[in-house]
């Protein structure tokens, strides 16, 4: 099924993955990939690819290459071309333009140490900003970041898995950076963007970025759209107590040797239970359990460590 539209129409469901080509692909990153996969398309929808190469300092070349033949060979299919964030900067500078058409944004020349030492009290993600430079830049610094200016107001969203979230921008996080100090484009913007020229109406990530959608919210009013539906999907930990990731060297990692069993505990681990005895079958047959069996309801909310055994008991 799809959602409804402001005309109360039915819409197709488009989702989406959208990997960071800073490393190989790993476990965490699968989730959010089988989780995006099979939400859209056990709805009968499309499932996008895009590769947010966004921070050329943090891109590992070869690394979206290797990604996205890892994903083929485990049986993923996507729909349509790969999109690049990299070809994107002449898009993300148009809507920049229109928003500070619009009065929204504003050039800000703080430094980080200066924000730390006005800010009010910290946020969840850092202080939060106080409004210095709204009125106008402070003092001759020329490097500047180009922030929206937010609302003394409660954003809320029911996300489909975590249910109902809300957040004060002003008060939580402050008028916060569309264009970097650096002169790339914030995350913040480039996935809103993103997302909108693409059709996105069904976004499953990781729950780590739950309090950064308030914001992309209410970036989608400031460009009079509806933002999409969310999943966010619980984070796996590795035995130090840290989100799993590329950083944990080669614990997680996912390789055409271990896909299917990495396949096998991503399903385990979002709440489906796949049968025992699927544990080491190829992966085209663990993707169509999953697009036969998958459940949104069952998908956990807890975060939980992850322990990788290379086999289970079958009971």
């Amino acid at each position: 099924m799809g959602r409804l539209n402001s005309n109360q129409l039915l819409e197709p469901v488009i989702g989406r993955f959208a990997p960071s080509p800073t490393g190989p692909l790993h476990f965490g990153t699968l989730l959010a990939a089988l989780g995006s996969y099979l939400l859209a398309k056990c709805s009968g929808g499309c499932w996008l690819l895009r590769v947010e190469d966004l921070d050329p300092p943090r891109v590992i070349p070869g690394s979206a290459d290797a990604i996205l033949t890892l994903l083929e060979q485990l049986g993923f299919e996507w729909d349509g071309d790969v999109v690049y964030q990299s070809d994107r900067y002449e898009r993300y500078r148009q809507i920049l333009e229109q928003l500070r058409g619009q009065g929204r944004v504003f050039d800000c020349n703080c430094t980080r140490r200066e924000i730390l030492a006005s800010a009010p009290h910290p946020g969840e993600e850092g202080p939060v900003y106080p409004g210095t430079c709204r009125s106008g830049v402070r003092g001759s610094r020329s490097e500047r970041a180009v922030r929206l200016r937010v609302p003394d107001d409660v954003i809320g969203y029911c996300d489909r898995v975590y249910g109902q979230q809300q957040q004060n921008l002003e008060k939580e996080v402050g008028d916060f950076v569309l264009h970097r100090v650096d002169g790339l484009f914030a995350y913040q913007l480039a996935v809103v963007v993103d997302d909108i020229d693409a059709g996105v109406t069904q976004v499953v990530r990781g729950a780590d970025l739950l309090s950064s959608t308030p914001r992309q919210i209410y970036l989608y009013q400031c460009l009079g759209m509806i933002a999409p539906d969310y999943f966010h999907l619980p984070l796996a930990f590795g035995h130090n107590g840290k989100k799993l990731s590329k950083r944990h060297g080669d614990i997680g990692l996912v390789s055409v040797d271990n896909g299917s069993n990495m396949l096998w505990w991503a399903l385990e681990f979002l709440g489906q239970s796949p049968p025992p005895e699927l544990f080491d079958s190829p992966p085209g047959e663990l993707l169509c359990w999953g697009l036969e069996n998958f459940q949104s309801a069952t998908i956990p909310t807890q975060d939980r460590q992850v322990e990788f055994r290379p086999s289970i008991l079958l009971v």
